[in-house]
C-alpha cells in the first residue's frame, strides 16, 4: 500500500481553496510513493463554508471520478499535518487507499448492510441528536473490537456531515445529495485494515478521589457521606464568604467520573489507576462540566447522569499535562509500529542466522486522522498550531487531517477536552 494523498488550504472563496487542494493532491498522486487511484475520500471543512458544503463535495466528486465513497463533517476548526485552521475558511481532504471490500460508508439514509463485518469505525456525529451517547455505545457494540474513533460536529451553524457510498449510493435518497444533518455517519472498516488508535485527555485532577454516596439523575448529592457542595468547597480551598473568588474557581473546575462497575467501592480508582504518570486521566474516566449548584440539598449538578457508587474527582484543564499526555500517545503508537528488536545472546549458536531470518518491523504510517476538542488547539498548547506540531515532531511528516470536535468519540463513549489519534499502517 502507498501513502494517502492529502491536502489543505484556506481562502475566503471556497473555489480558490478547492483549486489549491486539487493542485496539491494531483502533484502528490503523480509521485510513485503516493496512491494513484484511491476510492475513499475524507473531507473536512470549516463552518465558514457550511452553506457551500454540497457544492464543495460535488466539485471534488467530479474532479476525482474514481473516488466512489466520501465521508466527513463540518467543524469550527480543522487540522492537517503541522497546522490548524480555527475560525477561518478552510478545507482538508485525504484520499484513503483501502481495498473497497474492507470498508463501508454509512449514514442514517444508508445504514450498514448486515453482510459486512465491522471491526472498527470512524464516526461523525451531530451533537443535536437525542440520546447520542446511547447511539455511540450501540454502534460500538456492532463492531468486533468494541472501538470507535471520531467526534461530534462543532459547526456553529447546522451540524452537517458528508456521506456518499458507492455500495448503495445515497445521492438518490431525497434531497440529501451526500450532505445531511442528524445522527451518525462515517466509515466502517474490516479487520484487514491495519490501524493504531490512542486517546489523550487534557485535564488534571486537583483533588482526591471521592465516592458518590447519593445521587439524583445528574445531581451529586453527597460524596463520601458528606454534602457534595461542602466537599467541593473543602477540596478546592474555597469559602462562600468570598463568592466572586469561589465562583471563578468553580467555573474553571470540571469533574472526572468513573461509573460502576469500573469503580469498585473503596478503591482509589481515579487517584491511582485512572491517572497516568503524566497526571492525566486514563481512558476509563469521563470529564464533564459542573453545570450548576443545588443549595437546598448542598449538591452539585454535572453534565452527565451519575450513579451511587461511582468515583468522582475534581479536575482542571492543564496545558503541561496535556502536552505530556499527547507525547505519550504518540510514543505508544511509534512503539507499537516499531518495537525494539532484542538480539539473541552472543553465545547462542547460529544467532546471526536466526536474526537474519527474523522479520524486521517495517510498519509504516500511510495516513492519520486526529480529532481534538475545540477547547484544546494551539491556544491551549502555547501557540498557533502547537498541538499539531507536537504530533508532527513525534510521528514525522505523515499525511494527517482531522477536525476540532464538540465532543470526542473513542471506545464506546463520548469524551471532552480530549484528542483521538488514529494512524493507518501498511
Amino acid at each position: 500500500m502507498k501513502l494517502f494523498p492529502y491536502a489543505h488550504a484556506t481562502h475566503p472563496q471556497w473555489q480558490m481553496a478547492a483549486l489549491l487542494v486539487l493542485a496539491q493532491l494531483r502533484s502528490q498522486m503523480a509521485l510513485s510513493n503516493y496512491a494513484a487511484n484511491p476510492t475513499l475520500g475524507l473531507l473536512y471543512i470549516t463552518d465558514h463554508y457550511a452553506q457551500d458544503a454540497k457544492d464543495i463535495l460535488d466539485y471534488f466528486g467530479a474532479e476525482f471520478s474514481f473516488v466512489t465513497d466520501w465521508s466527513g463533517t463540518v467543524a469550527m476548526g480543522i487540522a492537517a499535518n503541522n497546522v490548524e485552521y480555527f475560525d477561518e475558511p478552510a478545507i482538508a481532504l485525504m484520499l484513503l487507499d483501502i481495498p473497497p471490500d474492507q470498508y463501508r460508508v454509512f449514514s442514517g439514509v444508508a445504514p450498514l448492510s448486515m453482510g459486512f463485518e465491522v471491526h472498527t469505525a470512524l464516526v461523525h456525529a451531530d451533537g443535536a441528536t437525542p440520546e447520542l451517547a446511547d447511539l455511540v455505545q450501540e454502534m460500538a457494540e456492532r463492531t468486533d473490537s468494541q472501538y470507535l474513533f471520531g467526534g461530534v460536529s462543532s459547526s456553529r451553524q447546522q451540524g452537517l456531515q458528508f456521506a456518499v457510498s458507492g455500495d448503495g449510493n445515497i445521492r438518490g435518497h431525497g434531497a440529501a445529495g451526500g450532505v445531511f444533518s442528524g445522527g451518525l455517519s462515517g466509515v466502517a472498516f474490516g479487520s484487514e485494515v491495519a490501524m493504531v488508535s490512542r486517546l489523550t485527555q487534557g485535564c488534571k485532577p486537583v483533588s482526591a478521589s471521592r465516592m458518590i454516596t447519593e445521587a439524583d439523575n445528574n445531581v451529586v448529592v453527597s460524596l463520601d457521606g458528606e454534602p457534595a457542595l461542602d466537599v467541593m468547597l473543602h477540596d478546592l480551598g474555597l469559602s462562600l464568604e468570598r463568592p466572586q473568588e469561589a465562583l471563578q474557581t468553580v467555573r474553571s473546575t470540571l469533574v472526572g467520573l468513573v461509573h460502576p462497575p469500573e469503580a469498585d467501592e473503596g478503591d482509589e480508582v481515579i487517584a491511582s489507576a485512572a491517572v497516568r504518570q503524566t497526571g492525566n486521566f486514563g481512558n476509563d474516566v469521563l470529564v464533564r462540566h459542573i453545570v450548576g449548584l443545588d443549595p437546598g440539598r448542598r449538591g452539585i449538578a454535572v453534565a452527565e447522569f451519575v450513579e451511587k457508587g461511582a468515583q468522582l474527582a475534581f479536575c482542571q484543564r492543564n496545558a503541561n499535562a496535556a502536552k505530556a499526555d499527547l507525547v505519550r500517545i504518540c510514543a505508544e503508537i511509534r512503539e507499537e509500529l516499531e518495537p525494539q528488536v532484542l538480539p539473541l545472546p552472543p553465545d547462542q549458536p547460529h544467532a546471526s542466522a536466526v536474526l537474519e531470518m527474523t522479520p524486521q518491523p517495517s510498519a509504516r504510517i500511510l495516513g492519520a486522522i486526529y480529532v481534538s476538542c475545540t477547547g484544546r488547539g494551539g491556544a491551549h498548547f502555547g501557540g498557533p498550531s502547537a498541538e499539531l506540531q507536537i504530533i508532527r515532531r513525534a510521528l514525522g511528516d505523515v499525511p494527517l487531517i482531522g477536525f476540532f470536535a464538540g465532543g470526542e468519540i473513542a471506545y464506546d463513549r463520548l469524551y471532552g477536552y480530549s484528542g483521538v489519534l488514529t494512524v493507518f499502517t501498511d
